[in-house]
Protein backbone atom coordinates (compact mmCIF):
# COMPACT_ATOMS: atom_id res chain seq x y z
CA UNK A 1 0.00 0.00 0.00
CA UNK A 2 0.88 3.45 -0.94
CA UNK A 3 1.33 5.94 1.53
CA UNK A 4 0.47 9.61 -0.65
CA UNK A 5 2.92 12.46 0.78
CA UNK A 6 1.25 15.55 1.39
CA UNK A 7 3.10 18.38 1.13
CA UNK A 8 2.01 21.15 4.09
CA UNK A 9 2.40 24.78 3.48
CA UNK A 10 2.20 27.35 6.03
CA UNK A 11 -0.56 29.96 5.39
CA UNK A 12 0.21 33.43 6.50
CA UNK A 13 -2.06 36.67 7.00
CA UNK A 14 -0.80 39.78 5.35
CA UNK A 15 -0.24 42.10 8.13
CA UNK A 16 0.30 45.19 5.96
CA UNK A 17 -3.40 46.70 5.93
CA UNK A 18 -3.51 46.41 9.66
CA UNK A 19 -0.35 48.55 10.04
CA UNK A 20 -1.65 50.72 7.51
CA UNK A 21 -4.37 51.17 9.46
CA UNK A 22 -2.77 51.80 13.08
CA UNK A 23 -0.64 54.52 11.23
CA UNK A 24 -3.61 55.89 10.00
CA UNK A 25 -5.75 55.84 13.40
CA UNK A 26 -2.42 57.14 15.09
CA UNK A 27 -1.94 60.02 12.80
CA UNK A 28 -5.33 60.90 12.94
CA UNK A 29 -5.38 60.44 16.83
CA UNK A 30 -2.31 63.40 16.62
CA UNK A 31 -4.85 65.64 14.42
CA UNK A 32 -6.82 65.44 17.69
CA UNK A 33 -4.99 66.43 20.55
CA UNK A 34 -5.06 69.69 21.71
CA UNK A 35 -1.51 70.86 22.13
CA UNK A 36 -2.12 73.81 24.46
CA UNK A 37 1.85 73.36 25.13
CA UNK A 38 2.35 75.88 22.44
CA UNK A 39 0.51 78.79 23.70
CA UNK A 40 2.79 78.16 27.06
CA UNK A 41 6.91 80.05 26.89
CA UNK A 42 8.74 77.92 29.35
CA UNK A 43 10.80 81.57 30.17
CA UNK A 44 7.96 82.87 32.56
CA UNK A 45 7.62 81.68 35.73
CA UNK A 46 4.08 81.74 37.12
CA UNK A 47 4.20 83.10 40.76
CA UNK A 48 2.77 80.57 43.60
CA UNK A 49 -1.13 81.38 44.79
CA UNK A 50 -2.99 79.65 47.87
CA UNK A 51 -5.87 80.45 46.07
CA UNK A 52 -5.09 79.50 42.43
CA UNK A 53 -7.46 76.69 41.50
CA UNK A 54 -8.08 75.17 38.25
CA UNK A 55 -10.45 76.40 36.29
CA UNK A 56 -14.07 75.29 36.28
CA UNK A 57 -15.64 73.85 33.75
CA UNK A 58 -15.07 73.99 30.03
CA UNK A 59 -12.58 75.67 28.38
CA UNK A 60 -12.72 79.16 26.98
CA UNK A 61 -13.72 79.07 23.36
CA UNK A 62 -12.01 82.07 22.20
CA UNK A 63 -8.93 82.25 24.25
CA UNK A 64 -6.35 84.75 23.81
CA UNK A 65 -3.27 84.44 25.60
CA UNK A 66 -0.77 87.39 26.35
CA UNK A 67 2.37 86.43 27.96
CA UNK A 68 5.08 88.83 30.17
CA UNK A 69 8.34 87.94 31.15
CA UNK A 70 10.51 89.14 34.23
CA UNK A 71 10.91 92.94 32.56
CA UNK A 72 7.49 93.62 31.45
CA UNK A 73 8.21 92.40 27.63
CA UNK A 74 4.76 91.46 26.28
CA UNK A 75 5.04 88.07 24.77
CA UNK A 76 2.54 86.82 22.02
CA UNK A 77 3.04 83.59 20.60
CA UNK A 78 6.27 83.15 19.24
CA UNK A 79 6.79 87.72 19.20
CA UNK A 80 7.91 90.27 21.45
CA UNK A 81 5.25 93.23 21.28
CA UNK A 82 5.43 96.97 22.05
CA UNK A 83 2.45 98.50 23.67
CA UNK A 84 1.69 100.30 20.57
CA UNK A 85 2.03 96.90 18.49
CA UNK A 86 -0.30 95.01 21.39
CA UNK A 87 -2.84 98.39 20.45
CA UNK A 88 -2.50 96.48 17.19
CA UNK A 89 -2.66 92.97 17.82
CA UNK A 90 -5.81 93.15 19.98
CA UNK A 91 -7.66 95.28 16.49
CA UNK A 92 -6.75 92.16 14.26
CA UNK A 93 -8.42 89.44 17.17
CA UNK A 94 -11.51 91.84 17.15
CA UNK A 95 -11.56 91.93 13.68
CA UNK A 96 -11.14 87.75 13.52
CA UNK A 97 -13.88 87.69 16.21
CA UNK A 98 -16.15 89.71 14.68
CA UNK A 99 -15.83 87.63 10.83
CA UNK A 100 -17.21 85.00 13.23
CA UNK A 101 -20.20 86.65 14.66
CA UNK A 102 -18.01 87.18 18.08
CA UNK A 103 -17.86 90.35 19.73
CA UNK A 104 -14.51 91.19 21.75
CA UNK A 105 -16.59 90.62 24.96
CA UNK A 106 -16.87 87.41 24.10
CA UNK A 107 -13.14 86.01 24.13
CA UNK A 108 -11.21 85.12 27.40
CA UNK A 109 -7.79 87.20 27.96
CA UNK A 110 -5.65 84.80 29.68
CA UNK A 111 -2.32 86.75 31.16
CA UNK A 112 1.08 84.97 32.10
CA UNK A 113 2.72 86.80 33.90
CA UNK A 114 6.15 86.15 35.26
CA UNK A 115 6.32 86.10 38.83
CA UNK A 116 8.87 89.43 39.06
CA UNK A 117 7.08 91.30 36.60
CA UNK A 118 5.70 94.28 38.13
CA UNK A 119 1.91 94.85 38.61
CA UNK A 120 1.47 97.98 37.25
CA UNK A 121 3.02 96.44 34.10
CA UNK A 122 0.20 93.87 34.21
CA UNK A 123 -2.72 96.29 34.83
CA UNK A 124 -1.34 98.52 32.01
CA UNK A 125 -1.80 95.55 29.50
CA UNK A 126 -5.17 94.59 30.88
CA UNK A 127 -6.27 98.84 30.82
CA UNK A 128 -5.25 98.35 27.00
CA UNK A 129 -7.55 95.27 26.50
CA UNK A 130 -10.55 97.11 28.16
CA UNK A 131 -10.13 99.94 26.45
CA UNK A 132 -10.57 97.38 22.81
CA UNK A 133 -13.68 96.56 24.55
CA UNK A 134 -12.38 92.79 25.93
CA UNK A 135 -14.30 92.35 29.32
CA UNK A 136 -13.33 88.39 30.52
CA UNK A 137 -9.70 88.46 31.75
CA UNK A 138 -7.55 85.04 33.46
CA UNK A 139 -5.05 85.49 35.48
CA UNK A 140 -2.54 82.25 35.83
CA UNK A 141 -0.85 80.98 38.91
CA UNK A 142 1.04 78.65 40.18
CA UNK A 143 -0.73 76.42 43.12
CA UNK A 144 1.19 76.42 45.87
CA UNK A 145 1.52 72.70 46.85
CA UNK A 146 0.56 71.14 49.66
CA UNK A 147 3.51 70.82 52.61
Amino acid sequence: MKIASHSTTVMEGDMTPMIDMSFQLIAFLMVLVNFTADDVNATVVLPESELARPPEGAPAENRIIIQMDRNGSILYGADVLSIDRLHTVLDNEAYLLNTRNKAPADATIIVRAHRDCKTGQVQEVIKICQEKKFEKFVLRAKEEEAK
